[in-house]
């Protein structure tokens, strides 16, 4: 990433950042106290932005935070966030925090993944789900989306595969162009690839009820289809490009009938 960001050049990239928001140079001029003439100059290489103005820029246009540090390189200046791995003492805190929310969360399935969909932490109502997944699919580093995705994962159970999935790689279509890495485009191919079961009927979602707030992912577990709604959520204005990138994801049950067997199952 250093080396393409130095060949780039940070006026490039960043023209590449305005034009993916839709943002024209003099919006983006007046959302970071400056003007059209100097944007451009920018991003045409004649005038070479300060370190602060980088990172105006860079916080206007949203950029995910281990790109503002490939636009501080590209500019010539030392990165501004730290990548702290999770495993270090100074995470600790954090780590347990983490664990302690989603294991509140039992019995209602949740899982902490980074950046690539790597599954860091997961609590029992993930594991109860995970029944019957070949061996494989479980050795770390375990990938959410491939366990979803895979013949031998989750999708034969899941009823409406068709549009769960389909949601599933829309996501990753929207993470790659954030942050444009190519393993989760290797990923993406990957899991893509794989055909829908013949289990899965697409059908099968119009005999039951339709949630139009939320597109519902609805699974088989031991002859007993569960619904949920899954919600994601991540760390308010982090300073951290590890921190910046997990994500908790937590599956909330859609219906009565799913809440009453989820308790049953657990103490």
């Amino acid at each position: 990433m250093t080396t393409a960001a130095l060949e780039t050049g940070v006026g490039p990239m960043l023209r590449g950042w305005r034009e993916q928001r839709r943002i024209s140079q003099l919006e983006l001029a007046l959302r970071a106290d400056s003007s059209a003439r100097h944007i451009s100059f920018i991003e045409t290489g004649r005038s070479r932005p300060s370190e602060e103005m980088v990172l105006r820029l860079a916080e206007h246009l949203d950029v995910p935070v281990r790109e503002r540090n490939a636009l501080l390189l590209a500019a010539g200046y030392a990165p501004h966030y730290a990548q702290t791995p999770l495993d270090d003492p100074s995470m600790t805190s954090l780590r347990e925090g983490m664990e302690r929310l989603l294991q509140a969360y039992d019995p209602y399935p949740a899982l902490m993944v980074d950046a690539t969909y790597t599954v860091l932490a997961a609590n029992r109502g993930i594991e109860m789900l995970l029944e019957g997944v070949a061996g494989h699919l479980l050795t770390p580093p375990v990938n959410a989306m491939r366990l979803t995705l895979h013949p031998e994962g989750l999708a034969p159970r899941i009823r409406n595969l068709p549009q769960w999935r389909g949601h599933l790689l829309e996501q990753m279509e929207r993470q790659i162009a954030l942050l444009r890495s190519d393993t989760l485009r290797e990923l993406y191919e990957e899991v893509a690839a794989h055909p829908v079961p013949a289990a899965a009927e697409p059908g099968d979602a119009g005999a039951h009820p339709v949630f139009p707030f939320a597109l519902p992912l609805r699974i088989e577990h031991a002859g007993t289809v569960l619904s949920f709604i899954s919600t994601i959520a991540t760390f308010n204005t982090p300073m951290d490009v590890t921190v910046s990138e997990l994500a908790i994801e937590t599956f909330l049950p859609a219906d009565p009938e799913t809440a009453k067997y989820l308790q049953s199952l657990m103490p």
